[in-house]
């Protein structure tokens, strides 16, 4: 820990290089670049103030739900949310209710993140998942913030390597939380092997987000460029994943009289170099943020553009998961397609969805496919019989929608906290419970 802080301290002039080079890539903001450094970038709002964090896009969807009840629930709180992204920046410029506001995250670095705190002021902080920055939660806990680790997540991966390699400082920090609660069982016994005490699952947040919103307009206008095209989507695709994509319409098409194929990056500013390795393969894309449109003779429709999942996963009756069949993987949220009633398939490669993967499949909400190859023969079949895909996204529906009351779960267990800050004007779900009894 001491070395850490130490390097980090002495490190600001490599830091502050990096984020100039980030910003030429387009992963940081130019204009909010002082937020990265500890600036606010708008007043801190009077009364109490619950900070919560989430790394990405993913993390960030997940607590939306969180903070619209914190609001809703309780009047005079106000809600910090902080990300580390660019693209869940946006995100949170579009969605976030009123009385909540959005910062970047600071760097790990512990006069960036004095400087942060000194300006916020938070009276909680919730942390999403696996964000454990040492001094974020060394400075933090030493102003006497409870911390409490939300829908907490450890891979395989991650922890063999915390507990081989980072053993000791891992107990020191999750030690600092109050309270951990994991996604599932067996995430709550790996934080409490690296030092959470207590933690214990209360369910995936993921189930709490409401359907992924779509443009009514932009449906319409895409649904009547498809017409009775059969089509499938590749969605949130990673580096090697759009070749990949390419390759199974290559030999899909032969099969499949007017494929019309979906990709869709996780990271709409890759969208020129998916084109290039779909293209590589000898496939013509056509793509959405040049303007271009589904049409005749198009074989593959590059969805290159932020906010429009729930769109392209509504066109689409079958979806992919990407990172999931290449490379190390770790999957994306299938729970998106699903909730909107497609027929989800993924690889073996589901580490950071091992627990929605494994239930999905039991649900027959979705199919593991083990290869490219079981991919387009799986797709092939499903393409042709509208009855498997139809129950497929029934089950997918119905598995999406089963664990609605986690969010009710989370606020009491969080309630210890929240009821000093601003006491609930909503009875607890088991008082209602209760009252109609």
């Amino acid at each position: 820990m001491t070395v850490y802080r130490r390097l980090t301290d002495l490190s600001a002039p490599l830091i502050q290089a990096l984020l100039r080079h980030r910003m030429t890539r387009g992963k940081e903001d130019p204009a909010r670049i002082g937020e990265r450094m500890g600036r606010a970038g708008v007043p801190r709002p009077d009364g109490p103030l619950v900070w919560v964090h989430g790394a990405s896009v993913g993390e960030a969807l997940s607590l939306l739900p969180l903070i619209d009840r914190l609001l809703h629930d309780r009047p005079g709180l106000s809600v910090l949310c902080t990300t580390g992204t660019v693209t869940s920046a946006r995100l949170m410029h579009d969605r976030l209710p009123a009385g909540a506001v959005h910062q970047f995250v600071p760097v790990d670095r512990a006069p960036w993140v004095r400087r942060f705190l000194d300006h916020w002021r938070p009276d909680l902080l919730l942390l999403a998942e696996s964000e454990v920055w040492p001094n974020l939660i060394v400075e933090t806990h030493a102003r006497g913030v409870p911390m409490v680790l939300l829908n907490g997540r450890v891979s395989d991966r991650s922890f063999e390597a915390w507990r081989r390699y980072a053993g000791g400082l891992m107990r020191d920090l999750l030690g600092r939380f109050r309270l951990a609660l994991a996604q599932s069982d067996a995430d709550a016994a790996r934080l409490a092997a690296l030092g959470a005490n207590p933690a214990h699952c209360v369910g995936n947040l993921k189930f709490a987000a409401e359907p992924a919103p779509a443009d009514a307009v932009a449906l319409d206008r895409l649904r009547a460029a498809i017409g009775d095209r059969p089509c499938w989507l590749a969605l949130s695709t990673h580096p090697g994943d759009d070749a990949l994509a390419a390759r199974v319409h290559r030999r899909l098409a032969t099969r499949v009289p007017g494929l019309l194929t979906l990709v869709m990056p996780r990271h709409a500013p890759r969208g020129d170099q998916a084109r290039a390795e779909m293209e590589a393969e000898g496939i013509a894309v056509a793509q959405r943020s040049r303007g271009a449109a589904p049409d005749d003779t198009c074989a593959v429709y590059l969805a290159d553009t932020m906010g429009e999942v729930g769109l392209f996963s509504r066109l689409a009756p079958v979806v992919l998961m990407g990172k999931s069949l290449l490379g190390e993987g770790g999957g994306q949220n299938p729970l998106e397609p699903a909730r909107l009633g497609a027929a989800v398939l993924f690889g073996p490669r589901m580490d950071n969805f091992r627990d929605i993967g494994r239930r999905m499949l039991a649900a027959g909400a979705a199919r593991m496919v083990a290869d490219e190859t079981d991919l387009t023969e799986t797709l092939g079949v499903l393409l042709a019989d509208l009855g498997a895909r139809a129950a497929m996204g029934r089950a997918g529906v119905a598995f999406a929608s089963g664990e609605a009351h986690v969010l009710d779960r989370v606020l009491t267990e969080l309630a210890p906290w929240l009821d000093p800050l601003a006491p609930t004007a909503v009875p607890a779900p088991e008082a209602v419970a209760h009252a109609r009894a």
